[in-house]
């Protein structure tokens, strides 16, 4: 069995979606977009059950996935989806002194993670987790 494309070319993917969600936002470098993608996946993975996670995390790209499972505690208590500037606060306070996402982040992660990946993939795994999970990941 050869190895996956999507693992054979995993690196590279990862650094074209980093690049896009840095120019998205407007960023200056890529440890700034990281640290901004792993706030909006840590926030969105707080809301989840640990299935509905684990059903996310299964549809994405393989460095991401690897992010999103990273330094995880399923025994977390699971948060409620907020309003969006809440959201928004907590993917800021991720390393709060070496944290430049705007106020737009989690749109900017979304957009470039649409933009990186098949959207139809994404949008089916998401119609099968609560509403406000659809919601969280629509560029505005």
């Amino acid at each position: 069995m050869p190895i996956p494309l999507d693992l054979q070319h995993a690196t590279e993917d990862f650094d074209r979606f980093l690049a896009d969600a840095r120019d998205t936002a407007g960023l200056g470098t890529r440890n700034q977009a990281y640290t901004m993608v792993e706030g909006v996946l840590r926030v969105f993975r707080r809301r989840l059950s640990l299935e509905e996670a684990i059903r996310f995390a299964g549809v994405l790209p393989p460095v991401l996935r690897a992010i999103f499972v990273a330094q995880w505690d399923p025994a977390e208590p699971r948060r409620a989806f907020t309003d969006r500037g809440a959201l928004t606060a907590e993917v800021q306070a991720l390393r709060r002194h070496h944290n430049f996402a705007p106020e737009t982040a989690i749109a900017d992660v979304a957009a470039a993670l649409r933009r990186n990946m098949d959207e139809r993939v994404l949008d089916r795994a998401l119609a099968a987790l609560p509403a406000a999970a659809a919601d969280f990941w629509q560029p505005r």
